[in-house]
């Protein structure tokens, strides 16, 4: 080898990336101690920018196309280097590649709940993953804050730390929003929309990416929260508590007959609140008073007012009665509906309660 093909082996004539990859964030060009020399072809392929680094400090960057390196095309170098009198001796430099395509199909998700303030259920825990898109915006801003000096830099290196990221962006993106959480069940594809412009700005300026699109797949609750969605899905569907419990009454009658003690109670206070219909009625079937003895209960006329039993039931035994659950019965107890006498802790109702409260 003679010394003219000794010296062209030292420089750098032709700097190119061929990627055939598709995980590769940033590629930094192997020099081997060679020196780029005056006239240099440097090509970048399409979804490929190029950045000069020179000792640490950002230089010259070029889009896809094929470049001639001179004084021209590289005046920050030029300025960085100091050439006084124009790009003429070989130089060395960092040569950085970047993919700028599209990365599609990346995941996400929050590996602990995130606590938010919510308007329904106030401070709740919330879980959540989908999937993203993303591409590299500003070149140098990625190199310096998630690259670096990195001579290959992958995509399964970088998507931990993105998804971390990426949590903690959404976290405050979705606070700032104050979107309930009942909401962002029923509207996935309109709340990822919504937040990439909260995302993004952040993502540009810390990290140098930008996304294409954000797309939440599942937000889910602790398990306590989503009984108190069903029970109050549940009252929603039953509407007036007071019309359910009187549905319950009729249907247990029916389907009752003539056996088991919830029928026979139900019937009993039906019976109840018919006869008392019947007796206020003029000329109703007890005569013509009409009017019920200081007892409550009126009698004939010409018969012999008897004592009655006022029958005192719990909760539990008013439930059976109605064909309801018990925690419906002291629910409109504590409402005042259904009439009782609270004795100590527990509750007494009387049967006339009950046929009063049937037929309100």
């Amino acid at each position: 080898m003679g010394l003219l093909d000794y010296l062209k082996s030292q420089f750098i004539e032709i700097i190119q990336w061929e990627d055939d990859s598709r995980d590769t964030l940033s590629w930094r060009f192997p020099d081997e101690d060679k020196e780029i020399k005056r006239g240099a072809q440097l090509i970048v392929r399409e979804s490929q920018t190029v950045q000069f680094v020179y000792l640490g400090q950002f230089g010259d960057t070029f889009g896809p196309g094929k470049h001639t390196l001179t004084t021209d095309n590289i005046p920050i170098l030029s300025t960085l280097k100091g050439w006084k009198f124009g790009f003429e001796s070989p130089f060395k430099a960092d040569v950085y590649y970047v993919n700028t395509r599209l990365f599609t199909g990346n995941k996400w998700g929050t590996s602990n709940p995130v606590m938010l303030r919510d308007a329904d259920f106030g401070i709740v825990r919330v879980r959540a993953f989908g999937t993203y898109d993303f591409r590299i915006s500003n070149v140098p801003t990625f190199l310096k804050e998630v690259a670096g000096t990195d001579h290959h830099f992958r995509l399964d290196e970088f998507a931990d730390t993105m998804r971390s990221r990426l949590v903690s962006v959404f976290t405050d993106a979705l606070a700032t929003s104050k979107v309930p959480a009942l909401d962002i069940a029923s509207r996935y594809g309109e709340l990822g929309e919504a937040l990439l412009p909260l995302i993004n700005p952040t993502l540009k300026e810390k990290y140098g990416l930008e996304l294409g699109s954000f797309i939440i797949e599942n937000v889910s609750v602790p398990p306590e929260v989503e009984q108190a969605i069903d029970k109050r899905s549940s009252m929603a569907a039953i509407g007036n508590l007071n019309d359910y419990i009187k549905f319950k009454m009729a249907e247990g009658m029916g389907a009752g007959g003539g056996g088991g003690p919830a029928g026979t109670a139900a019937e009993l206070a039906m019976g109840f609140g018919m006869a008392q219909q019947m007796m206020n009625q003029p000329g109703g079937m007890f005569g013509p008073q009409g009017t019920p003895p200081a007892g409550g209960i009126p009698v004939a006329v010409g018969a012999t007012q008897a004592p009655v039993a006022m029958d005192l039931l719990g909760p539990a035994q008013a439930a059976q009665s109605l064909g309801v659950s018990e925690a419906d019965v002291l629910a409109e107890l504590e409402k005042g509906s259904l009439k009782g006498k609270k004795i100590g802790s527990t509750w007494r109702i009387t049967r006339a309660s009950l046929t009063e409260f049937m037929n309100s």
